[in-house]
């Protein structure tokens, strides 16, 4: 008895092609290649960020005024008399501009430290798990999920002086003022800012606490409580060591944005601020657009742009050196 085995025809390549082996992009290829993707996006960047400071930069070297806004190139050249102006402390231009520097700066601190007090707090008390704590989380989230302008303009009903909740509150229910108040005039037009700066901003820094907290291994806790360390101590040795690097950004970010902040008060107070809530970026506002001296404004924002790269400059600097010493 024989027995056949079955062999597997061998296939020919047909006569005439040639295998060809799959073609591998050229280094010079694979390095461009993702300069052409970002090009789009860099475009784009100078056209809405670059192209409007330089101008803007341009400007403030021109006696530019409601005169020349229809060819604005033909304004003469000031030099520098924009600056000598805006930093002229003891004229009218220059004393309304530091009094407005000094109100962005304790409000931005203000604002910035109690963002972070209450978006730290909610992060951490949130960590636990809980019934309820998705649905606690998205309510945590809606003053920063809101259009700005439909929040701030809700939050310019309840400050009414007669008909508005914060002081049906305070003073018909609680009893805590002696009459209503008028919180979008005089001195308590800062608080009102504040508060609701404060409101719109603190969930970014709960969002990003949460974020940061994810990383930080539970094993720690538990070694930390067998230990007998506290909650306070776990916080304070385990937590905000470990949330350093994701604070350093966070605060700067905080504060570029509260201090470069103009839709909040432009919204809850108009064209023209209060003194006590007169922002810079509304003041380099008002001596553009209501005074028609966009020249001024202009050296305004050019002095602004200059003193936020020196300060972001110095927390980098610090920080870094802070992280490196913390490593050694």
């Amino acid at each position: 008895m024989t027995t056949t085995a079955f062999k597997e025809p061998v296939r020919q390549a047909p006569s005439g092609a040639a295998a060809r082996a799959p073609r591998r992009p050229g280094p010079l290829r694979r390095i461009s290649l993702p300069y052409l993707l970002l090009l789009p996006a860099l475009l784009l960047e100078l056209l809405v960020h670059l192209v409007p400071m330089v101008i803007g930069a341009v400007m403030s070297f021109k006696e530019l005024t409601q005169f020349y806004i229809r060819d604005w190139g033909a304004a003469p050249w000031s030099g520098l008399g924009n600056y000598r102006v805006s930093v002229d402390f003891d004229a009218p231009v220059g004393e309304a501009l530091l009094h407005s520097f000094f109100v962005t700066v304790g409000f931005t601190l203000l604002s910035v430290g109690l963002c972070w007090l209450i978006g730290t707090a909610a992060a951490v008390f949130m960590q636990d798990t809980f019934r309820g704590r998705g649905l606690l989380r998205a309510l945590f989230l809606v003053p920063y999920a809101l259009p700005v302008y439909t929040a701030v303009i809700t939050w310019v009903f309840m400050f009414q002086h007669d008909n508005g909740l914060v002081n049906h509150v305070l003073h018909d229910q609680l009893h805590l003022t002696d009459k209503p108040s008028f919180w979008l005039i005089g001195d308590n037009s800062f608080y009102a800012l504040l508060t609701v700066s404060v409101w719109k901003g603190w969930p970014f820094a709960f969002l990003i606490l949460t974020a940061g907290l994810q990383n930080i291994p539970k094993e720690l806790y538990e070694a930390a409580a067998l230990d007998g360390a506290g909650t306070w101590q776990r916080i304070r040795r385990i937590t905000l060591p470990s949330l350093r690097p994701v604070n350093q950004v966070l605060v700067l970010v905080l504060f570029l944005w509260t201090f470069n902040d103009f839709n909040t008060p432009y919204v809850l107070f108009g064209k023209s601020a209060p003194e006590a809530a007169d922002l810079v970026s509304v003041h380099i506002y008002q001596a553009s657009f209501v005074t028609w001296n966009f020249g001024t404004g202009s050296a305004m924002s050019v002095l602004l742009l200059l003193f936020l790269l020196v300060v972001t400059g110095g927390y980098l600097l610090l920080t870094s050196r802070g992280r490196r010493a913390a490593d050694v």
